[in-house]
């Protein structure tokens, strides 16, 4: 069978509630219809929390955005700039210059959350990190997202970078609604980067009946954050979960909500749209001692799914996949298409895209040759060390 189903692991009618009793209601979530926008649940849900590697959903945005008014194409060139190939893991560590299709950047950035790519597409589609980071707001501030404020595109870490589950489900209707063209990018079980397997950070792809996407992101500040989306039967739902103290346990509370969820009818309630703000909706949240301090640099990295999370109980989500993951070969090069209309503005010039050479197998390959799919110490989409 392709997907274990969550519920099989458990009596009939527990849903798990003794392995996540009270966690659902600890942080902020939001349950909703994708196709109404009708909440199922809700907590917290103005909550100001830092959006961490879920800054790169409105990352896209822009840039489907951008794609759909002709200002770049999919298969344009993204460029590594130095500040780009600078930026901490999670990264594909490209070096300075080298050129992707912005499809392929795309899907690195969303499946790998490589925060130096981010970066990239944002400089390059932008014009630089603070024209990309106006252009996040002011979509920000068109789709009422209200709560929300973005300072760059791969969501590492910043005081003055915030959002609400609100304003992520309203961001999320936006791009499932708007551009469903792209949906399959959300739910890529892995990448192939040459001979390198890379697996996607998203514990419910692949193993949760139903799950199409969407987004997962780790900063140690925000905890540990995830929007799972599921389709059953025609009816897809959307969980919002920030705030959990692993990967595992943001995929088991995602899991419960959409269960409960499916478990519910559409009723006439509020909707993603009208929902009234309430609560604290001013004061930032930070878990960094919570969820960082005592930890040791290894543990400080966001395990692969086939690992399993030493602080979580026995979980479906520790398990490998039963099945072989279908991949999808990304990489450099092949970018025919022309520069993005930002860059050419700020006194760009269009590049060749130009084959990157290989190394001779029996030489170590000099350091910044090849993409880095690992790393001791994270940022973006895996933990690392915040300083006070």
């Amino acid at each position: 069978m392709r997907h274990r189903h969550f519920l099989k692991l458990f009596p009939a009618g527990a849903i798990m509630l003794s392995v996540l009793a009270g966690s659902a209601l600890a942080n902020p979530v939001v349950v909703f219809d994708l196709k109404n926008g009708q909440i199922l649940q809700h907590q917290d849900a103005f909550k100001r929390w830092y959006p961490a590697s879920l800054s790169k959903l409105m990352t896209a945005y822009v840039t489907f955005r951008a794609i759909a008014a002709g200002e770049v194409q999919l298969d344009s060139p993204i460029k590594v700039t130095k500040h780009s190939a600078g930026e901490p893991p999670s990264k594909m560590g490209f070096k300075p210059g080298s050129v992707m299709r912005l499809d392929n950047a795309l899907k690195m950035m969303l499946v790998k959350s490589a925060n130096d790519i981010a970066m990239a597409v944002g400089e390059n589609v932008g014009g630089s990190q603070a024209a990309f980071a106006e252009r996040m707001n002011a979509e920000a501030a068109r789709l009422g997202m209200n709560g929300t404020h973005f300072v760059n595109p791969n969501g590492l870490y910043s005081p003055d970078q915030y959002t609400t589950a609100r304003d992520l489900s309203v961001l999320v209707m936006a791009i499932r609604r708007e551009f469903p063209q792209y949906a399959p990018w959300f739910s890529i079980e892995g990448l192939a980067v040459g001979k390198k397997a890379i697996a996607n950070y998203n514990l419910l792809i692949g193993r949760y009946p139903g799950a199409d996407g969407m987004k997962t992101g780790f900063v140690c500040p925000s905890g540990f954050n995830m929007i799972g989306s599921a389709t059953r039967n025609g009816r897809t739902l959307v969980a919002v979960v920030l705030g959990e103290k692993s990967a595992v346990s943001r995929a088991e509370t995602a899991a419960k909500l959409l269960d409960q969820g499916f478990d519910t009818p559409t009723a006439g309630s509020a909707t993603v749209a009208t929902l009234a703000p309430y609560g604290d909706t001013v004061s930032p949240n930070d878990m960094h001692d919570e969820v960082c301090k005592k930890k040791t640099t290894e543990e400080q990295s966001e395990a692969p799914p086939a690992a399993a999370a030493k602080d979580a109980p026995k979980s479906p989500y520790q398990e490998k996949l039963d099945h072989v993951p279908t991949l999808v070969a990304v990489g450099l090069g092949g970018a025919t298409g022309p520069a993005p209309k930002a860059m050419l503005d700020q006194g760009g010039q269009e590049y060749a895209d130009v084959p990157i050479p290989s190394w001779r197998p029996d030489r170590p390959a000099p350091t910044g040759a090849g993409p880095a799919v690992a790393g001791s110490a994270a940022q973006g989409d895996q933990p690392v060390k915040v300083a006070n």
